[in-house]
């Protein structure tokens, strides 16, 4: 009876039951282990060269702006020219416009109260530099990224160094305060034996001089300069890519054995004897062909491609959401 039992469990035709943890029979399983190496994540930004381009300088420290009064200059300022001081502590910290440019505007009201990285003047580079547009997800991104920059002019020189000018941030309409009038006191008196101008309605009066200029309003924008000795021409096309962030000697994995891109993500680990396990990893840079992994590896291990499957949100239909579908029976 026994064996006869046994006979007809094994002729059941049933295939075997197989470990949660382990692949299907027969499976091929591609595997990769993680490595070092050094890892640079860019962003690239597309920009022309343009004549006189406006950027923001930003207050040094939080506290509260006091704007000195800027003579026009008569040539381009060899030396940084210095337009305010934001005062904190009973300190000043002073607002300067870098040599090679020239004083703008002031982007905020005199002994206003403002806050550190926050633009309160505007200047003018004097000649050519590159402008590149960006949008609020790329600024964020290259925000603290500025200090390498690659350019290529299209058809052109490159790649060089390109020097950031400023702040990245949009600019509102800065403003010049006209200098006041001279009180009718201070007036010069006509030179002794000048004749008096003729009187009668053939007398004419010239307009009151404008006082200066301020700058336009601006978007978000690179503004770099690049070294003397690349010839530029205005309006020409030019790549940029900005360094966000560099890691030396990181531990990196490919980017397809890694569900989640940003903060978080898993990986799957196989085991010697063909189990699968979920790990949860924290995440770094990426390169777009490998993404750098904090912590949640040592390193030894085997990694299964494609990476884990996220698990599907819940359904609308078991929320309440009376929009959902219904299936139709």
């Amino acid at each position: 009876m026994a064996s006869s039992l046994a006979l007809a469990a094994c002729g059941t035709g049933e295939p075997p039951a197989q470990a949660p943890d382990l692949a299907p029979r027969g499976t091929a399983m591609t595997t990769v282990t993680p490595s070092r190496q050094d890892l640079t994540s860019t962003v690239s930004l597309s920009g022309k060269v343009t004549m006189d381009p406006v950027y923001g300088i930003v207050a040094p420290i939080a506290g509260q702006v006091r704007y000195r009064t800027v003579e026009e200059p008569t040539r381009t300022p060899t030396r940084p020219t210095r337009v305010g001081s934001v005062w904190a502590d009973g300190e000043p910290h002073w607002v300067e416009v870098p040599a090679g440019s020239t004083f703008a505007g002031r982007l905020a009201d005199d002994r206003a109260t403002v806050t550190a990285g926050m633009p309160v003047a505007s200047a003018k580079l004097a000649g050519y530099g590159i402008v590149a547009e960006i949008d609020g997800k790329q600024a964020y991104q290259i925000a603290g990224g500025l200090t390498q920059i690659q350019a290529q002019i299209d058809n052109g020189p490159g790649p060089f160094a390109c020097t950031a000018l400023g702040t990245i941030a949009a600019l509102p309409a800065g403003t010049v305060p006209a200098p006041p009038p001279a009180a009718p006191d201070q007036q010069q008196p006509p030179l002794s034996g000048a004749q008096p101008p003729p009187a009668g309605p053939t007398q004419t009066q010239e307009p009151p001089a404008e006082g200066p200029g301020g700058s336009e309003s601006t978007g978000l924008r690179l503004v770099c300069t690049p070294p003397p000795s690349v010839k530029l021409i205005n309006g020409a096309s030019v790549t940029l890519e900005v360094v966000t962030a560099k890691a030396t000697n990181a531990l990196v994995v490919p980017v397809e054995a890694v569900a989640g891109k940003q903060g978080s993500g898993k990986v799957e680990v196989v085991g010697s004897g063909g189990g699968r396990t979920d790990v949860d990893v924290v995440l770094g840079l990426t390169d777009g062909k490998v993404i750098e992994v904090k912590s949640g590896l040592k390193g030894d291990e085997t990694l299964s491609v494609p990476g884990p499957d996220l698990p599907p949100g819940p359904d609308p239909r078991q929320q309440g959401d009376p929009s959902a579908p219904t299936a139709s029976k």
